[in-house]
């Protein structure tokens, strides 16, 4: 399938700050607002989005502070703050009723959108994120410090590393995703003055993030959630005491937003509007006609 082109708008949230936002056209049906996980980018989403478009949904994929082509401010990382920008750039872009997916970390940001902002938000999809316990998942904060540390070395091993080594790793770790995937989560780092690739995100940045997870677990929000949602889980083929945990939680989230349907990817990637665009889209188009026409 060719993509379609998007265009790249710059829209004003808080201060001083600005959003980059990937839109495609659509054909006056319902829009939708795609927001990305975290160390992530907008661009993921394109394989995505174009086929939403081709069904007449006007597309807006949002790159967070500090991802792909937005500011990135020294403050700000936090789940509210990251809320607010999205309800901000909805207003800069004229956006009401829209159909909101967050994949990963952006879930947790998209239910307390969907939370504060009810008439931004009209239908919500959570893509394999937006469910699991991370006070549960990680417990005392001891343990959480040891979860920073690992956190930071996992975010510094993707250093060192040339746009052509990180090509060949993720070609390697991904075969099933297309070029232009591989070449979207290329996006996630720059290129330093030496030539290695350099996460966007500073350490501070990235732990406030990681601290702001904890402080806020997404059930905080689902009872907050009237509207339709679909849930898509990966979970791993092989059952083990983490799919058996995985599944109470997406159970208990489906259970406490009255409109939620799940929609399971068995032995599914985690980033997977990459690994299975088709499917994605066809989900989110499922949630455009759960939740209806806009009113004129």
């Amino acid at each position: 399938m060719e993509l379609a082109p998007p265009e790249d708008l710059y829209v004003p949230v808080s201060g001083e700050v600005r959003l980059r936002a990937r839109h495609w056209p659509g054909a006056g049906l319902r829009p939708f607002l795609l927001v990305h996980g975290l160390l992530s980018n907008a661009r993921l989403w394109d394989e995505v989005a174009a086929r939403l478009a081709a069904e007449g949904h006007p597309v807006y994929a949002v790159d967070l502070r500090a991802h792909g082509g937005s500011d990135a401010p020294e403050s700000g990382y936090d789940t509210p703050t990251m809320a607010s920008d999205l309800a901000d750039a909805g207003a800069a872009l004229g956006l009401t009723g829209a159909l909101v997916a967050g994949h990963s970390w952006g879930g947790h940001v998209c239910l307390r959108l969907a939370a504060e902002h009810p008439r931004l938000v009209a239908g919500l999809a959570l893509v394999d994120g937006g469910w699991v316990d991370t006070v549960e998942t990680v417990g005392s904060a001891q343990h959480w410090h040891h979860a920073e540390r690992a956190m930071v070395g996992a975010r510094a091993s993707h250093t060192a590393l040339t746009t052509a080594d990180m090509r060949a790793y993720l070609r390697g770790v991904h075969p099933t995703w297309s070029p232009a995937a591989v070449e979207a989560h290329l996006s996630d780092l720059r290129v330093g003055p030496d030539g290695s690739l350099v996460p966007r995100l500073t350490e501070a940045q990235f732990m406030s993030i990681v601290w702001s997870l904890r402080d806020e677990p997404p059930a905080r929000w689902h009872r907050s959630i009237s509207v339709p949602v679909v849930l898509l889980p990966a979970i791993p083929s092989v059952e083990s005491d983490w799919t058996r945990r995985l599944r109470d939680w997406v159970e208990a989230a489906r259970q406490a937003m009255p409109r939620a349907t799940v929609s399971w990817y068995p032995g599914g990637d985690h980033y997977l509007h990459a690994e299975a665009p088709d499917r994605v889209a066809g989900d989110l188009l499922g949630l455009a006609e759960a939740v209806g026409s806009p009113v004129p």
